[in-house]
């Protein structure tokens, strides 16, 4: 049986009046033929109108499912489907003609693993087209991104193979909200590569009244908080939502706050009256991408900003406040107090270990230079926290040239990196100089700099290289979590010595159990590693 490569995927609840364009559409995709080259996949979520009726009528194949929300219902979809890659859109979306050839050539590249397309609108409603400008305001600046981690699903697409071992969407989520944004958070933590892929449209009817637009953020904000009781770090930055925006949440929050203080005492008018410009100020860049695109919306604007905002934030108060029943809210990666905690730490550390080792930094600058040609430090691009790249410092302990040496010395050795790490215990590249330093870890030192710079923490897996981490599988891909550490588990456990299984289990018990605490335990035995040199080669 022939293998379909793509599957799309559509949600539908009470979709009548809309699934029948939407199915237009996708029938008549520019460059392929259905259903020979795709499928499409309806799934009736407890509609009580003719939705599965509409469908049937075009021939798609069409599941019917209790109630469940859209999140389970692209999960059960996604069971369904024979595709490689799973697109996904709404039953009130009108994907343009090219909107499969667009959302499907990122792939091309075996690296990406999703990818998110765009909001059109054409409707009239100052609204709409404010919303519509939201949008596009957002899109600006992800189309800067070489990656992102913000993937709405009325867009959206992913290869099959990660999307199962994620387990799909959260069906915690019984309402449209934000479950198509927990999912991608989920991959991008992972390191995964998800793009935006701007020309590929679908056609919405967004929001047409004030009272819909209300409704919708304040949901946006609840179900956010929700999110945010396991993805914590997503409260702070993601690669859709502006930085103005969260900052006009917490501004219109002081806001309020000082009008009431003002019944105790009538400075307080002076002090909202200054939040209220700091407002404004903080909006100026979306006001002008508004006056070029669409003048009329500007005025409207003024006073549909600290609508948002007012919204926005009292739906996450009452997310935080009263929160949907859940027994066991899962844990990944480390809260928000344990970050802030674990960043206090590094900075005095790294301030201090940068004093105490410059003279020792120094000794060994002069030593390298003497024995062997290149530079003393040697830098090179390791994956950190999420699998973002930067740059890593080191004391060079090998010969100049050693990247370009490494290919063949696996080669001779029958090394086929079997799992996604490797030392050599007598590597003929680590110069006399070089053994000395990685004996008593001195090589390391440079790296207080990455610490200060927030590429790295004092404790935690340590960073590989970003071609080694290409080949993690899901599984391994959860030591990229947190940040990668200057000392960690594998370091009091047995360093290069343990096997990479072994390792990974050790730097997986200390993310999903972390503790400050934890942190204090393997510094204290991080000395006694350095003193026996166990696996340090």
């Amino acid at each position: 049986m022939s293998v379909i490569p793509f599957s799309i995927i559509i949600p539908a609840k009470n979709s009548a009046s809309t699934l029948g364009e939407c199915l237009v559409a996708l029938l008549n995709q520019e460059g392929f033929n259905f259903p020979t080259d795709y499928e499409v996949i309806v799934i009736d979520d407890g509609s009580d109108d003719q939705t599965a009726e509409v469908a049937r009528k075009f021939k798609v194949k069409v599941t019917q499912q209790e109630n469940a929300g859209p999140a389970a219902a692209r999960n059960t979809g996604a069971r369904a489907a024979g595709g490689e890659l799973l697109f996904f859109t709404d039953a009130d979306c009108i994907p343009r003609s090219d909107w499969l050839q667009k959302m499907s050539k990122p792939f091309q590249n075996p690296l990406v693993m999703g990818v998110k397309g765009a909001y059109i609108c054409q409707e009239k409603s100052i609204i709409a087209r404010f919303v519509q400008l939201e949008f596009a305001y957002k899109y600006k600046a992800m189309a800067k991104l070489e990656s992102i981690d913000f993937i709405d699903t009325y867009s959206a697409a992913y290869r099959r193979s990660v999307f199962v071992d994620n387990f799909g969407f959260n069906e915690k989520f019984p309402v449209p909200s934000v479950e198509d944004q927990e999912f991608s958070y989920r991959l991008a933590r992972k390191g995964y590569i998800l793009v935006f892929e701007p020309s590929a449209q679908v056609r919405h009817r967004h929001d047409l009244t004030l009272g819909e637009y209300i409704q919708r953020k304040w949901g946006i904000g609840y179900w956010k908080a929700f999110l945010l009781r396991w993805l914590p770090d997503k409260t702070f930055s993601d690669s859709y939502t502006p930085a103005s925006q969260r900052l006009q949440i917490l501004l219109a929050a002081l806001l309020f706050s000082a009008l009431v203080l003002t019944v105790l005492n009538p400075f307080f008018i002076i002090l909202a009256l200054s939040f209220l410009i700091l407002f404004y100020l903080i909006a100026i860049p979306f006001l002008v991408f508004i006056g070029q695109r669409d003048g009329r919306v500007l005025i409207p604007a003024l006073f549909l900003l600290p609508v948002r905002a007012i919204t926005l934030g009292f739906g996450l108060l009452a997310g935080f406040l009263f929160p949907p029943a859940e027994k066991n809210v899962s844990k990944h990666g480390l809260r928000i107090h344990e970050r802030f905690f674990k960043r206090l730490l590094d900075v005095f550390s790294a301030l201090i270990g940068l004093i105490l080792f410059s003279p020792f930094m120094l000794i060994a600058i002069f030593a390298i230079k003497i024995e062997s040609h290149g530079p003393a430090i040697f830098t090179q691009i390791r994956a950190g926290e999420n699998g973002k790249p930067f740059r890593l410092f080191k004391l060079r302990t090998m010969v100049e040239g050693a990247e370009d040496q490494l290919k063949d010395m696996l080669n001779a050795t029958g090394n086929h990196l079997q799992n996604p790490v490797f030392k050599f215990k007598t590597d003929p590249r680590v110069t006399k100089v070089g053994r000395f330093l990685r004996r008593w870890s001195i090589d390391e030192a440079p790296q207080f700099l990455n610490i200060l710079r927030g590429e790295m923490s004092l404790v935690g897996p340590r960073p590989e290289e970003t071609w080694v981490v290409s080949q993690y599988n899901d599984f391994q891909r959860q030591r990229l979590l947190v940040k990668p550490g200057l000392t960690g588990p594998m370091q009091v456990s047995g360093r290069a010595d343990l096997d990479f299984n072994d390792r990974l289990a050790c730097e997986l018990d200390y993310i999903n159990g972390y503790s400050f605490r934890k942190d204090l335990i393997i510094l204290w035995k991080s000395i006694g590693a350095v003193i026996s040199g166990k696996g340090a080669y």
